[in-house]
């Protein structure tokens, strides 16, 4: 995998998961994912979105499903100041594009990405479909992103098409593992794998679960999500931290990191 540029001089700030258009979750926090995009500091030097900011998100030819304006705008509104924002696309938005891109101003990335920033080394993906297994998962996605699979979804018209996926997307956030069964799992199956092949941070979403893992050789972030937990990351002088958003005003706190999981 190529090493990708990012940034500017200034904290960099992640997160991923609010699952836009879900009716789960605190009913306050779509206000309070504006709030905080509109309190990150004027230092910022940019901002990775790990995927599903939007519980279902296509591009139709002449229309965008609704119900997005207030945080696409605070989006604009940071692009507008210069700040570099990059959009990984998950497992319930994997379909943004152009708009995002033309409207709002974000770069885009369908894959994982590694970055050399502030002296380290990261490794950033969503994590749906990372590691070994769950070959029945990662034909399906393969499918859903086939130009052909995208034409025809297309050619349904939006009133029908956009209630199907929320549908679909409900239905697929009804199995979870433990967590004391699951990060283990990650650990083992994504982190060591991505920081023996000279990874210093591995970062992904998707889980839900906030976790910050020291490792061996490296450290492992898994951002959380904006549903429950309200959490995401700031790699500033070099080191990264997990943190909790605290609204109106008060200071964000620090979410403790994992005992290591060994490597």
């Amino acid at each position: 995998m190529s090493e990708h540029s990012f940034g500017r001089p200034g904290p960099i700030y992640f997160f991923s998961d609010a699952h836009l258009g879900a009716a789960v979750g605190s009913t306050e926090r779509v206000r309070w994912l504006i709030e905080f995009l509109e309190g990150l500091p004027d230092s910022i030097g940019g901002l990775l979105i790990v995927g599903d900011l939007f519980d279902f998100w296509f591009e139709y030819a002449h229309a965008i499903p609704k119900g997005y304006f207030s945080v696409l705008h605070a989006l604009a509104k940071i692009t507008a100041r210069g700040v570099p924002t990059l959009y990984f696309g998950g497992n319930h938005d994997f379909w943004a594009g152009s708009y995002l891109r033309d409207e709002i101003g974000m770069q885009v990335s369908e894959t994982p990405l590694e970055f050399t920033i502030q002296g380290r080394r990261l490794f950033v993906a969503h994590g749906d479909g990372l590691g070994r297994g769950d070959s029945g998962y990662k034909f399906l996605k393969g499918v859903l992103r086939n130009r052909v699979c995208i034409a025809l979804y297309r050619s349904v018209h939006p009133d029908i098409g956009i209630p199907f996926a929320y549908r679909l997307s409900e239905i697929s956030r009804r199995y979870t593992e433990p967590r004391a069964v699951l990060l283990p799992k990650l650990v083992k199956g994504i982190a060591l794998p991505h920081i023996a092949e000279g990874a210093e941070i591995v970062v992904i979403g998707h889980v839900h679960e906030p976790a910050h893992f020291h490792l061996k050789d490296g450290e492992f972030v898994i951002l959380g999500d904006w549903v429950t937990n309200f959490t995401y990351g700031v790699l500033e002088g070099g080191k990264i931290s997990l943190r909790r958003f605290k609204p109106g005003g008060s200071p964000a706190e620090i979410v403790e990191p994992e005992l290591s999981a060994g490597s």
